[in-house]
């Protein structure tokens, strides 16, 4: 099954540096203008390493990195040790533990995605990797653990070696685990398990090749951040999806009152094994879309645990059927665009940016594992775990 080892991680040295002024969110979700504020926030900022704006942002970020080595900015841990890692937040305390995964395809079984990928994000990481030998960022996996074995197998110590709130008010606390019983312990119990991408499937995949080509001991690692699919702190929500592009709204209208029924009720008030939606116009109507027939998909070429899946309603019937979009144009985002928080989403109708916007319910993380553990995988941006993972705990050098 899963196979993951302790790692010598590269964190921030406290004596050198302010630990909030050197973090920052993923890369993928940093815009121009906090990208700018986290250059000004510290000549340290781990910014310049994960989304490096110079020219030669690959070649300058790995002089960055060495540079912060040399300068003891960045220390390397003496032993092997995996990273306990808790976000609190509100009353949800999300707990978990940073270790390095052994890079397998996921037709071996042991790695299972949820969601398609891009290939422009994974080119552009595979660079960054290429350029500096290390893993900025966990891969963020999920795996089964209904008697919370794990949890019970750690013995934090006193302190934390880092205890950060990020710009989201969310508090990161960090635990460095070095005893080789423990550590010996998790290994053992994760040996038994198949581990599910929540996050990152675009740097699973780029570590797969960069594996291929580095052909080093440490490329046969990528480092990932592993919690508790069965916790009740795990919270999964849902991505929504916008039409930028004109739409013959009087012939969608039609062919939506066709197949579905429409209704001014809330997705709260629908049960969760029923498929539903919303849809907001840009004139201001807004329905609640559920299929007249539920056998909606019997003519698709589609896998039946699919089928459970409003996403795949969406994209196959909506999308696809009544308003044209090739599956590639869903791919790359062509006309359509996904958005992560409803706000977001309504508001691009209320600008003037989306011509009808789609409403999505939290997806039920039972259906996600069942899905993956079948070999399917879910529609693209299906879904976004919060809070995100911050960049700059531990770093995982590859050479």
């Amino acid at each position: 099954m899963v196979k993951i080892s302790p790692l010598c991680g590269i964190t921030y040295n406290p004596d050198k540096i302010n630990i909030s002024d050197v973090i920052a969110p993923p890369y993928d979700v940093i815009s121009e203008e906090e990208q700018e504020k986290l250059y000004n926030l510290s000549p340290y900022n781990i910014v310049r390493l994960i989304l490096n704006r110079d020219e030669d942002r690959y070649d300058s970020a790995a002089r960055f990195f060495k540079q912060w080595l040399d300068e003891k900015v960045l220390i390397k841990s003496e032993k092997p040790c995996i990273y306990y890692y808790i976000q609190n937040y509100g009353n949800i305390s999300r707990k978990g533990f940073i270790a390095r995964n052994l890079v397998e395809e996921y037709d071996k079984g042991n790695v299972m995605p949820h969601e398609y990928t891009m290939g422009g994000p994974k080119q552009d990481r595979l660079n960054l990797m290429k350029a500096c030998g290390a893993n900025f960022s966990q891969i963020f996996m999920t795996y089964s653990d209904p008697e919370k074995a794990i949890d019970r197998a750690i013995e934090l110590p006193d302190r934390p070696i880092i205890d950060v709130v990020d710009e989201n008010n969310i508090q990161n606390l960090v635990y460095v685990i070095d005893d080789e019983k423990v550590i010996n312990k998790v290994v053992e119990i994760m040996a038994n398990k198949r581990v599910l991408i929540a996050d990152g499937h675009h740097r699973y995949e780029t570590s797969i090749a960069y594996r291929d080509r580095a052909k080093t001991e440490g490329s046969k690692w990528v480092m990932a951040f592993y919690t508790n699919l069965d916790d009740e702190n795990l919270k999964v929500y849902p991505t929504h999806r916008i039409v930028t592009k004109e739409i013959n709204k009087p012939e969608f209208m039609e062919n939506l009152e066709k197949e579905f029924n429409l209704t001014e009720s809330s997705l709260e008030n629908i049960p969760e094994n029923e498929i539903a939606f919303g849809i907001y116009f840009k004139e201001g109507d807004k329905y609640l879309a559920t299929p007249r027939n539920k056998n909606i998909l019997d003519n698709k070429d589609i896998p039946d645990v699919l089928k459970e899946l409003d996403l795949t309603v969406l994209h196959e019937i909506i999308l696809g059927d009544f308003l044209g979009f090739s599956r590639e144009d869903q791919l790359r985002q062509n006309g359509v665009k996904y958005i992560k928080k409803e706000k977001e989403a309504i508001e691009a109708i209320e600008k003037g940016e989306a011509s009808v916007v789609f409403i999505l319910a939290t997806p039920l993380i039972r259906l996600i594992n069942k899905i993956s553990s079948r070999g399917h995988r879910m529609p693209q941006k299906s879904t976004y775990f919060y809070p995100k993972l911050t960049s700059g705990l531990v770093i995982n050098p590859l050479l």
